[in-house]
């Protein structure tokens, strides 16, 4: 999906947050070329006018009287498990007629047919390959690795060093931590966290937790935990 396709000829680029993930984002939008026209923070706005050479635009409430069609939007706030201030930010201002624009670092890898849904961010050295699927508002993060025929849910955040094997489902709302591994083919059911550093080697149920599994160590007639 090219820059010009997702921003109108008059429409202005704000970001919606302020925090460490709001950094990141600006720097991929930078990296692509995108001017970015300020950002609106509820708590920036009591007390500064300017953010990382940004115009302060207000708050969410003072944002939402505008008209949409003047905008296009960055979800910049970040996603954490138990969290959910990210998704129901993209919902407040998508039921308000704003759209939101999807971000693509410039040193990311997208494989041919890869389908990327409304607000996708894929952050810097990610790589995507052949035939996948990312679901609306969901973060592929710094580094993380989505090999061929995967399909990833709405509202999903795959954090940094991740890697996720071919044609793995990872459902809806799920957060997988900084690092971990999927093999190939299984289901992660929605809701899931699986923890960071976690090795994922069959399908997990919906709103699970699956943390530090230890690995086993085989040996002939002997297996023990390492």
């Amino acid at each position: 999906m090219s820059v010009d396709s997702q921003i109108g000829d008059r429409q202005k680029v704000v970001l919606l947050g302020a925090g460490g993930h709001a950094k990141v984002v600006l720097d991929a939008l930078r990296a692509q070329g995108i001017r970015v026209d300020g950002v609106v923070d509820p708590e920036l706005a009591k007390t500064e006018t300017v953010w990382r050479a940004l115009p302060v635009l207000g708050s969410d409430s003072d944002f939402l009287e505008l008209d949409p069609k003047d905008f296009v939007l960055v979800n910049g706030v970040g996603s954490l498990p138990g969290n959910n201030l990210r998704q129901k930010l993209f919902e407040k201002f998508k039921s308000a007629g704003f759209d939101f624009l999807s971000v693509v670092h410039t040193s990311t890898f997208i494989g041919s047919g890869v389908m990327l849904g409304e607000g996708v961010q894929i952050m810097a050295g990610s790589i995507i390959q052949p035939d996948c699927q990312v679901g609306k508002n969901s973060i592929v993060n710094t580094g993380a690795i989505v090999d061929h025929d995967c399909m990833i849910g709405e509202n999903v955040h795959i954090a940094p060093g991740v890697t996720i094997s071919g044609n793995a489902v990872i459902e809806d709302g799920v957060h997988i931590g900084t690092g971990a591994s999927v093999i190939q083919g299984v289901i992660i059911g929605r809701g899931t966290v699986i923890g960071a550093g976690t090795v994922v080697v069959k399908s997990v149920p919906e709103y699970s937790k699956l943390i530090g599994i230890k690995p086993r160590l085989k040996t002939a007639g002997n297996e023990s935990d390492l």
